[in-house]
């Protein structure tokens, strides 16, 4: 599995969640809504410290992670996390890895 962010979206995240070098983005399995890979499911984002990753890639010294306790989400998928033009948010799709 990989993490794959376009360059919309990591500007998204320097400007709306004022990531910024030494930071760490978490995206993890959140209950309710819906997915592509999991139903009744979807995926939340936040800006905290990671406790056991299982998977990560860096951007100008930020950390997107995902934590080994929501690895199961993805089924092997790589995600990717780009912006939806019209609405200024995060749209993501998962492609098997």
């Amino acid at each position: 599995m990989k993490i794959i962010l376009s360059n919309e979206a990591l500007l998204w995240f320097k400007e709306e969640m004022e990531a910024e070098p030494g930071d760490a983005i978490r995206f993890f399995a959140r209950y309710g809504g819906s997915s592509s890979i999991q139903a009744g499911f979807s995926l939340g984002v936040t800006k905290e410290q990671p406790d056991e990753v299982a998977i990560e890639t860096e951007h100008d010294s930020v950390r997107y992670y995902v934590e080994s306790r929501d690895k199961w989400y993805f089924l092997d998928h790589d995600l990717h996390v780009n912006i939806d033009p019209k609405l200024d948010e995060l749209i993501y799709s998962y492609e098997k890895a």
